[in-house]
């Protein structure tokens, strides 16, 4: 066994919600890689295939967060995924089942991620 943390994938088109998104899940304990966008987020999966997890933004240029999730689980990604977003957290989780937690980017974002995260991670 290693004492390399665990890494995560943070995808987010918005550079400082990327870094924000990133300091939270590194203040848990993880190690992060940012992708800026679904794009970047696959090019990133090719040169990191060990990553543990992916958290997501859900609104973004060329590849939403859903549409990320169902490429990557097409590529064979079976690692929990998490998708952030500014719209009901509840409606997405419904319209979204498969998608392993859904989370709101309001001011509890920092509590509710660390721990869904590694809750979502311990269950894995």
């Amino acid at each position: 066994m290693t004492d390399t943390p665990a890494t995560i994938l943070v995808v987010d088109d918005d550079p400082f919600t990327a870094e924000l998104t990133a300091m939270i899940i590194e203040m848990a304990g993880f190690e992060t890689v940012i992708a800026e966008g679904g794009v970047d987020a696959l090019e990133k999966m090719q040169e990191n295939p060990a990553l543990l997890a992916v958290v997501s933004d859900l609104n973004m240029p060329f590849m939403s967060g859903v549409e990320l999730f169902g490429e990557l689980r097409q590529q064979g990604f079976l690692q929990p995924f998490l998708l952030i977003s500014g719209e009901d957290p509840a409606r997405l989780r419904a319209a979204h089942p498969a998608i392993d937690a859904v989370l709101a980017k309001d001011e509890r974002l920092q509590e509710n991620l660390a721990e869904v995260l590694e809750s979502v991670i311990a269950g894995f």
